[in-house]
């Protein structure tokens, strides 16, 4: 069984984010929930804290886990592609995604998740290796190694357009939870 190198993770300068990081941010909820959700790299109130999905967007991504069903506490762990902050929140640059990618690939090997949801375009190629639209690509599920995923929008363009129509970005991702919800009750 794969173990999680944690002070390893902790102390890791593969790649020049580690000069710039406050804290790394590895992961939080259930270490062996049935749902894995990655996101593309912590922010500032992230890398001040060293918990993932801590901000504004994160407190979006959980009511609309909530509205879904889903307890965040112990239905799913969250993290991130890269585990450390890019200065100005900028992208992540593709050495740094293969830098963080041994972390991410024991994270997933830990928690043996039967559904990643991946959080915008970023999280998509991180894992998947696939560059599109989110647009294109968010509502499909695709499968890597096994495993049922769904992309979906990155909560911060759900803030960036928080209209709550029919057929909106914030509904449309309502709708991929629910199906992410019933496909983990197939199992």
């Amino acid at each position: 069984m794969t173990t999680f190198d944690l002070d390893g993770c902790l102390r890791c300068s593969a790649c020049e984010l580690a000069a710039t990081r406050h804290k790394v941010v590895v992961g939080r909820g259930n270490p062996v929930a049935p749902l894995m959700l990655i996101g593309e790299a912590p922010g500032a109130q992230e890398d001040q804290s060293g918990v993932p999905f801590k901000g504004r967007s994160g407190q979006a991504l959980d009511r609309l886990l909530m509205e879904a069903g889903f307890n965040v506490d112990e239905d799913i762990y969250i993290c991130n592609a890269v585990k450390c902050r890019p200065p100005s929140n900028r992208r992540p640059k593709k050495n740094e995604l293969a830098a963080c990618r041994p972390w991410l690939d024991m994270q997933i090997a830990l928690v043996n998740p039967a559904v990643i949801v991946l959080t915008g375009a970023t999280a998509v190629e991180a894992l998947l290796g696939t560059k599109a639209a989110m647009t294109q690509l968010r509502g499909k599920w695709q499968s890597w190694q096994g495993r049922s995923v769904m992309p979906i929008f990155h909560p911060a363009y759900l803030l960036r357009h928080a209209q709550t129509k029919e057929g909106g970005p914030v509904e449309l991702t309502r709708q991929d939870l629910l199906a992410v919800r019933t496909r983990l009750c197939e199992r």
